[in-house]
């Protein structure tokens, strides 16, 4: 009765008519969040822990506790640093964030 008060229509194929109105925004909306932020950020992730599984004997690396060092030993998920001269810390592979490119000059040459 009040529905045909207010103009508003009547009937069952209305009715699925306003759900799909619904929805097809929000998967829109989801694609768009797919394709800019969770892809290119899961395969940043991906990059970034095949680059410290891959360090490798000479590399230098920054720890999450900000030391920065030359890699001396590689086990399975432990790297022995070098941080100066005679100065040797063991730490987790999972610790580590970055992994040096080498030729990088220094700031203060």
């Amino acid at each position: 009765m009040f529905a045909s008060l207010f103009g508003q229509p009547t009937g069952a194929a209305s009715g699925a008519g306003s759900i799909v109105t619904l929805i097809v925004p929000w998967v829109l909306i989801l694609g768009i969040f797919y394709l800019l932020l969770w892809r290119p950020q899961q395969k940043a992730q991906r990059d970034h822990r095949a680059r410290i599984q891959a360090a490798k004997k000479g590399d230098t690396v920054v720890t999450g506790g900000g030391l920065i060092g030359k890699v001396v030993r590689v086990d399975e998920d432990e790297v022995e640093l070098e941080l100066g001269p005679n100065v040797r810390v063991r730490a987790v592979k999972s610790t580590l964030t970055d992994v040096r490119l080498p030729g990088g000059k220094p700031a203060n040459d």
